[in-house]
Formats: structure tokens, C-alpha cells, sequence
């Protein structure tokens, strides 16, 4: 049993199967089978029950994925302490679709220019689901909208981002929810920051929750905003991107609008990867007290 084949075995049991592995560790199928059946040989034991295309976790594989995730981060922390302490090795980033979209493509641009031997992997997801895949560790970062407390992330500003109201073209000026026309909220999956900033503005002025539809994407929200079918909150950042932006109304929320992105990160999981990303923000120095 080897760090190679422990990895292998671990991204089987995340990514949830042999194909999705395989592409996740640029490998042909039947060597990710292979190499699992060699780990099973060489313990004596069953890691998987599968079921058609399913594999499933026995007991053993269970215990052995527990001790895998333990190895291989000792493994990383070890072979940090004993390299020259440059970036390099894998920084796998969770970001919320708006930051991924109109904030981060420069940034990951001059870093990935800077630092080649690090191989990024972004992966778009609401706060709340980011957060928890920072805290299952599938995530070494994530880029959230604050408040956010939590003793052991270290939290560094990223961006400062002006929240706005968009609904059709023709919708009169947007003061409270008692303006607006139509309270149908255009809006991304539970968790989503953005949507729970607005759901609390509607409801600190006495107005009962609208009906929500969700979208999979600020292209859907923004035509379906235009169509009239509802209003939407989201970063004037995100509106700068389009060339031919769809004919609507922004309504500024003031104060109640401005929100600060985050980079966040486990006390336990900071690299030399992680640090040169944190040191490329355009943020202000750290903001929570970092471990000595």
C-alpha cells in the first residue's frame, strides 16, 4: 500500500465512481481499476460493493478512507516542511458563480502566470455549500460573502461587492419591498448569500416571503428579470460583463448593498499555494488574527 494507491482510492470515493476519478486524475479506467483491485489484493479485503455502476463504501473501505485522508494530508504537510517553500502541488477553489465570473479570471490569470507549477481547480458553488466543502476538506479555499464566523477559518478580504435590484425596464424606483411590482424572486438554490441578504431585507420591512423560482445561472436570471417575470439581487459587477446587456431597471440598495468577498481557508490547510493566491487580492491585510 502506497501514497499513489491511496490517492487513487481516495478520488474514487469522492468523485463517486472509476470514471469521474479517472478524469480527475487524468488516467485511463482500467488503470484506476486496476489499482483498486491491487489495494484490495494487497489488504485482503473488499472496499467496495458494487452494484451495477455504483460502488459503495463496505466497512472496511470506510475505515480505510478515514485513515487515506489522514495519511496523505500528513504526506502534504511533511513534504511542505521539507521543500523549499515555493508554490507548487494542487489548490483545489470553491467560488460563488458571480466572484468566478467578474473577479476572478484576472487573478487566477496573473497567478497561474506566476506560479505554473501549480495546478488550480475552481469549482462554482453557493456560500453555504462552499463552506461546507471547506469544512469536509474537499476544498483547500473558497471565495464567500461575508458575515462569516468561524473560529477555525482564517478569512482574508478579497473584493467589495455593490449589490443592486433588477427587475424589467419599465418597473418604477425600488425604495422597499412595498415598491415593488411584482415580489417573485428571481434567484439561485438555498444557500446562496445573495438570496438570504434579500429574503432579510424583504422581511425586516413586515412584508411576507415571496415565492422564489430558481436559476441556474445570472443568464437566466437577468432575461427572466427582463421578461418581467420577477427581480433578482445581484453584483453590478456581474451586469459590467454583458456587451449587450437585456433591457432593465438596477435599483441601487445603498448601504444594505455593499458586501465583502472573502478568501477563506482551514487554519490546518495553509501552503505556500494558498498564501501567494491570498497575497495577490486586492483586499486589506488579514482580518481575523492568524496562528503564529
Amino acid at each position: 500500500m502506497d501514497l499513489a494507491a491511496l490517492e487513487i482510492f481516495r478520488t474514487v470515493v469522492e468523485a463517486g465512481g472509476i470514471t469521474r476519478a479517472a478524469t480527475r486524475l487524468h488516467r485511463v479506467q482500467s488503470n484506476v481499476t486496476t489499482r483498486i483491485r491491487q489495494l484490495e489484493q494487497s489488504l485482503g479485503v473488499e472496499l467496495f460493493v458494487r452494484d451495477g455502476r455504483r460502488m459503495v463504501l463496505t466497512p472496511a473501505g470506510q475505515t480505510l478512507f478515514d485513515y487515506a485522508r489522514r495519511i496523505l494530508q500528513l504526506s502534504d504537510e511533511a513534504r511542505q516542511a521539507v521543500q523549499p517553500a515555493h508554490p507548487h502541488g494542487r489548490l483545489r477553489i470553491a467560488s460563488m458563480e458571480s466572484t468566478a465570473a467578474s473577479r476572478l479570471p484576472t487573478v487566477l490569470a496573473r497567478y497561474h502566470q506566476a506560479w505554473p507549477e501549480v495546478e488550480l481547480e475552481l469549482v462554482t458553488l453557493p456560500t453555504r455549500q462552499a463552506l461546507e466543502a471547506l469544512r469536509r476538506f474537499e476544498v483547500d479555499c473558497a471565495f464567500v460573502a461575508e458575515p462569516l464566523d468561524d473560529a477555525e477559518l482564517v478569512k482574508r478580504p478579497g473584493f467589495t461587492e455593490e449589490l443592486v435590484v433588477i427587475a424589467s425596464a419599465q418597473h418604477p424606483p425600488i425604495h422597499t419591498p412595498a415598491d415593488l411590482e411584482r415580489p417573485t424572486l428571481l434567484a439561485f438554490e438555498a444557500g446562496c448569500n445573495y438570496r438570504a441578504r434579500f429574503e432579510d431585507w424583504y422581511n425586516r420591512c413586515g412584508h411576507p416571503a415571496g415565492r422564489v423560482i430558481q436559476l441556474g445561472s445570472y443568464h437566466a436570471i437577468v432575461t427572466c428579470a427582463a421578461a418581467g417575470i420577477g427581480v433578482a439581487i445581484m453584483p453590478r459587477s456581474v451586469l459590467a460583463l454583458y456587451r449587450n446587456l437585456p433591457q432593465i431597471s438596477i435599483h441601487p440598495l445603498g448601504e444594505e448593498g455593499r458586501v465583502t468577498t472573502v478568501l477563506a481557508w482551514h487554519r490546518a490547510m495553509g501552503s505556500a499555494a494558498l498564501t501567494a493566491l491570498a497575497d495577490m487580492l486586492p483586499g486589506a491585510p488579514d482580518i481575523t488574527q492568524e496562528a503564529a
